[in-house]
């Protein structure tokens, strides 16, 4: 019923009633499309969320999916990292890592490797860091496993012998100097449970953690092959990372 000018009241004829409905419909349709694919697995299938292009969807379908593995006998230190040189300039892989991911990078001494100074474009939060290498500031710059040394121990690298651990461990392909609390926060955690904060990298953040994985013949477990497709889902096409 509504008001006239007149003071009296009418009733809502036929077709007003039909456009509010329809109106109605419009907004539960999108409220449904998409809250939905968000609390139900199904409807997010149904809704092609898991659905993904690119060599990095494509390489990810080819890794074998295991929720089987366990942190028993996990030890950090099995993996050696900085313990090797491999291009043997007098540094570890720490120093190499600040030196390729920062610009401005200024080093201890003329002609050495120990970076002192540089500018980091974080990857996992968007910010610029202005790294200084001191006892209480060098850990504003942490650099971090992309596939987490115990995630890779959950998926394979329980059965490695030392030196293809040493060589995951301390592989730069699977570095990134990136934001000390980020890095904290992440931990361990797959990408079924962490992610960047900042959305424009996690498609690459992902790429990355796939490109890793299938090098090092990695499994994945349904949770996280799952995350990774609602993530490469978002941008089509999305390649693997050159390994460099």
């Amino acid at each position: 019923m509504r008001k006239l000018a007149t003071g009296k009241l009418r009733a809502q004829g036929p077709l007003e009633r039909v456009l509010v409905l329809l109106v109605l419909a419009i907004i539960v349709g999108i409220v449904v499309g998409l809250v939905l694919p968000n609390i139900n697995d199904g409807a997010a299938r149904l809704t092609g969320r898991y659905t993904a292009t690119g060599t990095a969807a494509e390489t990810l379908q080819k890794l074998t999916v295991d929720d089987s593995g366990g942190a028993s006998g996990y030890d950090r230190d099995a993996f050696g990292y900085r313990t090797t040189d491999d291009d043997g300039n007098g540094c570890d892989v720490r120093d190499d890592v600040l030196a390729r991911d920062m610009t401005d990078v200024t080093y201890t001494k003329s002609g050495g490797c120990k970076v002192k100074t540089g500018v980091l474009a974080d990857p996992y939060t968007g910010q610029t860091i202005h790294f200084q290498r001191g006892q209480q500031t060098s850990s504003a710059v942490q650099i971090d496993h992309v596939v987490a040394l115990e995630n890779a121990w959950r998926s394979g690298a329980s059965s490695w012998d030392e030196a293809k651990r040493l060589q995951f461990g301390n592989d730069m392909y699977n570095l990134l100097a990136v934001d000390g609390p980020a890095n904290q926060d992440k931990g361990s955690k797959s990408a079924a449970y962490w992610l960047p904060t900042n959305g424009d990298y996690r498609c690459d953040y992902v790429a990355r953690q796939i490109g890793v994985k299938d090098k090092y013949d990695l499994t994945v477990t349904s949770a996280e092959k799952q995350a990774m497709l609602s993530v490469l889902h978002g941008c089509p096409g999305q390649s693997i990372p050159e390994d460099r």
